[in-house]
């Protein structure tokens, strides 16, 4: 292992050493999760809403918990994670990281047993602290390990790329347990692996926790879902020991050379352009992500191929004629009509639930493989071509133009156009994702890294740009046009995409170029 202050790897060439791997390993599982806890909430937040608010989409009170479940995690995470990025270059870049993994993967674990919104919210908000604390410190530490550029470049690039891996295993799994919800036999990529038939055990709260509620549903997919944000924990705690520190923090430190992070310096007149450039950027890369491409789950209901597969599936299970009995059986043990309606809604939903949320998961799932494209597609032109502007504009310009279509034109009518649409749309969004990742540590100091990665990402991406999910579900219900509400949230989607990659190629003119110097200066 190489001395503090020493790059591990200086040489010309591409071959890490085993802690390298390590490293690249164990940052490479934060970015996945990172994606996977993000991506996890569009898929289950309707059905989430109609279990535990019992709120129909479309409704007002439906859109207002829609964005305090988006917005309030997101602001929460942005300031907390402000804060991870400052201790991030405190602390240093291993520790920041370790911890704030782990507070993910418990919370995430924690959310399946909500019994109330205000619950989910609470375990959602200490989810996106962990996950925007993450992204900081890990982006820092890989880009202090390598001295050589194009070697950074490169494990940057490709590190970031299980993101998306990341945002395709939660389309897989979320399908998965829809189906073993079911105690069906789940298909995957594309339906082309079968897996066997399974039923998931009953998930209930602890005796001694039984003041918190009780699980109405204890099989709902969306549950399932919540817990499996454990699984990066188990590696993280094994591989930690052999973990080092960023060499170049601690050299400086070590040296008494590590200056003291000050938020206040990010708006000096050497980095003021940086900093307001980078964070209004990253809010509209992020925006686009969930005010147009994470609202799939609630444009797939809409469309004609999801209706048709939630009608023949209520024709088998629970028809006309079994709702009617329901009815009656509850009418004559004196339940009021309100009561009625939502026992028969309840069941009605165990049976279209898992079916919007199977297909919108296996148009995420498309969604995810477009994203992965996007991202080693960006990982290779990075080596290639030097003017980052222009590495950034071959996807900004093309997401303009398609945007529209996507959303406006196969978002309304066929949700076999629309699979093929969100496969661009991941490949053009999701590769600015890893753009950012290479790009932040280029223009930041070493004693500033961590917060001014932070700025960009948490403040910029996560908390303002995140609302986009809000902003397009409210414009969608007040949208003045005679159409179904799946519909309204295409159209909108659209316009909020087209406008967000607009001022996103436009800002990009004032986009300054990393300098010459070392990283590591």
């Amino acid at each position: 292992m190489s001395q503090p202050g020493q790059p591990l790897n200086s040489s010309s060439g591409f071959s890490l050493t085993t802690v390298q791997w390590l490293i690249c390993f164990i940052a490479a599982i934060g970015f996945a999760f990172d994606i996977y806890e993000l991506l996890m909430l569009p898929l289950i937040v309707r059905d989430a809403l109609l279990e535990l608010g019992k709120i129909r989409p479309g409704t007002k009170e439906f859109t207002m918990w829609f964005s305090l479940l988006f917005y309030v995690p997101a602001v929460a995470g942005g300031i907390f994670g402000l804060l991870g990025g400052y201790l991030t270059d405190r602390l240093g870049r291993r520790r920041v990281l370790t911890w704030s993994i782990l507070l993910y993967a418990f919370a995430a674990f924690a959310a399946g047993f909500s019994t109330s919104l205000p619950m989910l919210l609470f375990f959602r908000c200490l989810v996106f602290i962990g996950v925007c604390v993450e992204f900081v410190a890990a982006v820092a530490w890989l880009a202090e390990l390598f001295d050589n550029p194009k070697q950074r470049e490169g494990v940057l690039g490709f590190t970031q790329a299980f993101s998306s891996l990341g945002g395709l295993s939660v389309a897989m799994v979320s399908i998965i347990v829809a189906s073993w919800a079911k105690n069906e036999a789940p298909s995957i990529l594309f339906k082309s692996i079968t897996l066997p038939a399974l039923q998931l055990p009953a998930i209930a709260l602890p005796s001694f926790l039984s003041f918190l509620g009780t699980i109405e549903n204890p099989h709902a997919g969306w549950r399932y879902l919540l817990m499996s944000g454990l699984i990066p924990a188990i590696p993280l705690i094994l591989i930690r020991p052999f973990l080092p520190e960023s060499p170049a923090w601690a050299a400086k430190r070590e040296s008494g050379k590590l200056r003291r992070p000050s938020i206040a310096e990010l708006f000096s007149p050497a980095l003021k352009r940086t900093t307001i450039v980078t964070t209004l950027m990253f809010t509209c890369s992020f925006g686009v992500a969930f005010g147009a491409i994470q609202q799939m789950p609630q444009i797939v209901p809409g469309l004609p191929e999801t209706k048709e597969a939630i009608a023949k599936a209520l024709e088998a299970r629970f028809p006309a004629e079994k709702q009617e009995a329901l009815k009656a059986k509850l009418a004559a043990e004196g339940k009021s009509e309100v009561d009625i309606t939502k026992a028969v809604n309840l069941e009605i939903r165990k049976v279209a639930g898992p079916i919007e949320q199977s297909m919108a998961s296996h148009a995420t799932e498309r969604q995810e493989v477009g994203g992965l494209v996007g991202r080693f597609l960006l990982a290779i032109l990075i080596l290639f071509v030097a003017s980052r502007r222009t590495l950034l504009r071959m996807f900004l310009i093309p997401g303009m133009l398609l945007m529209p279509i996507i959303f406006g034109y196969a978002g309304t009518t066929s949700l076999h156009y629309l699979e093929y649409g969100i496969f661009v749309a991941g490949l053009l969004t999701v590769a600015q994702f890893s753009f950012w990742g290479n790009y932040l540590p280029l223009v930041y100091p070493v004693h500033l890294r961590g917060t001014g990665e932070s700025f960009a990402a948490n403040i910029g991406g996560r908390l303002i740009g995140t609302c986009f999910a809000g902003v397009t579900q409210w414009i969608a219900v007040y949208l003045p046009i005679d159409e179904p509400y799946p519909t309204k949230v295409a159209y909108t989607a659209a316009g909020v995409a087209f406008t967000l990659y607009v001022v996103n190629f436009i800002a990009s003119f004032w986009l300054p170029e990393p300098g010459p110097e070392s990283l590591h200066e």
